[in-house]
């Protein structure tokens, strides 16, 4: 005989019960029609099972099943119940299969900002190689000044920031902050300019050349005017641009001079040929990038483990 109305076992309350294990408990009886091999199936006895249907019935103020001694059959209600239950219970066991993966880093989204540099040269070698060791997680990049990079940490729309610092005084507060280099920002001339020739030229030498810059105010370009000024010199800025590598383009057609990242140059002035680094004396600029994060705020699971690979490197 199924039990179901006939036991006298106490009432077990809402709040101690799940919603969902009801649900699951309703799609179990339901698929097999009857209490016994589903009490079987879940592991619990018929009394038990018993009390969650009665449950489920009062919290939904309706009858589920048509009960007889052969078993159940699903009313009206039930039917629809059963179709909802279960696109519920799918939902929820993908949810939790998604939160898994991302536990083990089987998936995942890391959403990470940089200037010029951190875009072109740091980041590209350090997420692929990344992604080679956990190919289901996916890279959002943001290319930005320092300072933009610096505000989307802060209001949590990117979960890291290749920064150079100093970082802004108004925000130091917000972050925890990795060193992670220091790079040298160099001169480089196309090859028809005069001061290609030249290995090395003295830093007066550059007073009312024009210069290919990068967009103002961002923090690389105060740093080369910084140095320009103490330098006593004045170079005509004739073109403003964010990224290295349309710099260097610019320069090579051109036939003007710009100041770039050495780490950003890369290969390229190298492998095309149409662009010299040229030392000058009298001017050593440099500056430390670092790696942000919003201080107090989990890293997901992801973004932790490429933010010590990339200190790491």
């Amino acid at each position: 005989m199924e039990l179901w109305g006939g036991d006298t076992v106490p009432e077990i309350h809402h709040d101690n019960m799940s919603d969902l294990l009801l649900l699951q408990s309703f799609l179990e009886t339901a698929d097999a029609g009857a209490i016994t091999p589903a009490a079987r199936h879940l592991f619990v006895t018929q009394p038990a099972l018993s009390r969650r249907l009665r449950q489920l019935e009062k919290e939904l103020g309706v009858t589920l099943f048509e009960r007889s001694v052969r078993g159940v059959a699903l009313t009206e209600e039930g039917r629809y119940v059963q179709r909802e239950a279960r696109a519920l219970v799918e939902r929820y066991e993908h949810m939790r299969a998604g939160v898994t993966a991302i536990s083990n880093l089987e998936t995942g989204k890391i959403r990470i900002g940089g200037g010029a540099t951190a875009v072109s040269a740091l980041l590209p070698g350090a997420i692929a190689a990344f992604q080679r060791k956990r190919p289901g997680v996916l890279f959002q990049v943001k290319e930005a000044g320092s300072r933009e990079v610096e505000r989307d940490v802060a209001n949590e729309r990117l979960e890291l920031g290749v920064v150079t610092l100093p970082i802004d005084p108004t925000l130091i507060g917000e972050f925890e902050v990795t060193p992670l280099v220091t790079d040298r920002i160099v001169l480089v001339a196309a090859k028809t300019h005069p001061l290609a020739s030249h290995k090395r030229i003295g830093v007066a030498r550059l007073d009312g050349e024009d210069l290919v810059g990068f967009e103002s105010p961002s923090a690389i370009r105060s740093l080369i005017d910084g140095a320009l000024r103490s330098a006593g010199v004045k170079m005509n800025v004739v073109m403003e641009l964010r990224s290295i590598p349309a710099i260097l383009r610019m320069v090579a057609t051109t036939g003007r001079l710009a100041f770039v990242s050495r780490l950003g140059i890369g290969q390229e002035a190298d492998t095309e040929n149409d662009i010299h680094p040229v030392s000058v004396t009298g001017l050593n600029i440099t500056r430390d990038l670092a790696i942000i994060r919003k201080r107090n705020l989990p890293l997901s699971p992801a973004a932790a483990e490429f933010a010590a690979t990339l200190s790491a490197t």
